[in-house]
């Protein structure tokens, strides 16, 4: 269990896993693979009639966004975020590294011709928390608490921006009866979590449960992206019952659901994108490491200029290492190159490429400079002793 609440485990298990699905996409065992993936388990006629894909990508990785949003609740109250002033800085960083990225991916896309691929444009801003975290924690002994601050807080900021993309961009002909039950139970959630809050029985935990899956299916119904479920029911609950879920779910969401969407989300068949690369590959492999490194670097200078960095002032070096561990897209980028090209599974694929590409880029180039970085600010403790 501890091994799977660390920084570094889970995050060398993503990656494992995300290349166990190109490896396997690509084996005598590809077609097998895929039809496990096309299964479709449920009860037919109702929203529960999904296929094994979308099971982990609309149902388990609900489970994930509840933690993180859990993560995003106390941050907002109690934590990094709940000092408004002190948020500014990472908020400006992140509204750079999403900016940029898109006028990155859009300027690739307008070059090649291929506008009708400018609906990816999404895919680059997101910065994937496990993996970030696990450079920090493999390469980033001896940086001061300021440069970890700044990343938490950009990470955070990021997946709050991804959640919004999803719910705004994605929802397929919304139901507003189905919607208003899933905020009906997500109140309920609420409403019961509070007024138990540290005395919660096994049978209140069993009445939240199934409140959490009727808000779950609920929204399912609604033609809003399931993953939804997972943010309203960790921004509903009680804080203190939140965070013991999180803690209690944490082992399964590093060691089981992120794995086995990551594993799902690269069964890319390569001989398939052979050939002429589309725009969407292209364009994410570049936005990803540059785009976010020039925008979350230039965003947390400007900052910095416009309100002064206090005892917590970062030089570029310090940038340039978060803006580095920012390219590293992966989970969320995954999920939104599925969302944004799903009626053309042809350039999903590019695009799910470009993620990896560009997700493998960041991750070395960060891996160095975070090093880099690390010990650059021992020498600097080592000299001041």
């Amino acid at each position: 269990m501890p091994l799977l609440r660390s920084a570094r485990f889970p995050a060398v298990l993503l990656l494992a896993a995300a290349a166990a699905g190109l490896l396997l996409a690509n084996s005598p065992l590809g077609d097998a693979a895929f039809a496990v993936q096309g299964a479709h388990l449920g009860i037919p006629g109702t929203p529960l009639d999904l296929s094994v894909g979308h099971w982990i990508s609309d149902g388990l990785l609900a489970v994930f966004f509840f933690t993180v949003s859990v993560e995003l609740q106390y941050e907002l109250t109690q934590g990094e975020l709940a000092d408004k002033r002190r948020a500014v800085q990472p908020a400006i960083a992140a509204a750079g590294g999403v900016l940029v990225p898109i006028a990155v991916y859009l300027a690739v896309v307008a070059a090649s011709g291929q506008s009708g691929q400018a609906a990816g444009w999404p895919i680059p801003t997101a910065t994937d928390v496990a993996f970030a975290l696990g450079v920090l924690a493999v390469f980033g002994r001896g940086l001061p608490s300021g440069v970890r601050v700044f990343l938490l807080a950009l990470a955070i900021l990021d997946d709050i921006i991804g959640i919004v993309f999803i719910a705004v961009l994605f929802a397929d002909g919304v139901q507003a009866g189905w919607l208003l039950g899933a905020l009906l139970t997500a109140a309920a959630v609420a409403v019961l979590t509070r007024a138990r809050d540290d005395r919660m029985t096994v049978g209140v935990w069993a009445v939240v449960v199934v409140l959490s899956v009727a808000t779950w299916v609920f929204v399912l119904a609604s033609g809003v992206h399931a993953t939804i479920a997972g943010v309203l029911l960790g921004l509903a609950m009680a804080q203190l019952p939140a965070l013991r879920a999180r803690h209690m779910l944490e082992p399964a969401v590093n060691g089981l659901i992120l794995p086995l969407f990551a594993l799902s989300a690269a069964l890319v068949v390569i001989p398939a994108v052979g050939g002429a690369l589309s725009a969407s590959f292209w364009a994410v492999t570049l936005a990803l490491p540059v785009g976010k490194l020039i925008g979350i670097v230039g965003g947390g200078l400007l900052a910095q200029r416009l309100f002064g960095g206090g005892s917590d002032r970062l030089s570029f070096g310090d940038f340039a290492a978060a803006g580095a561990l920012g390219g590293i897209g992966f989970t969320v980028s995954l999920l939104l190159a599925g969302l944004a090209f799903a009626g053309d599974a042809a350039v999903r694929d590019h695009a799910t490429l470009g993620v990896l590409a560009g997700s493998a880029i960041a991750l070395v180039a960060s891996s160095a400079l975070v090093a880099w970085r690390a010990a650059y600010h021992r020498r600097l403790k080592a000299t001041a002793a």
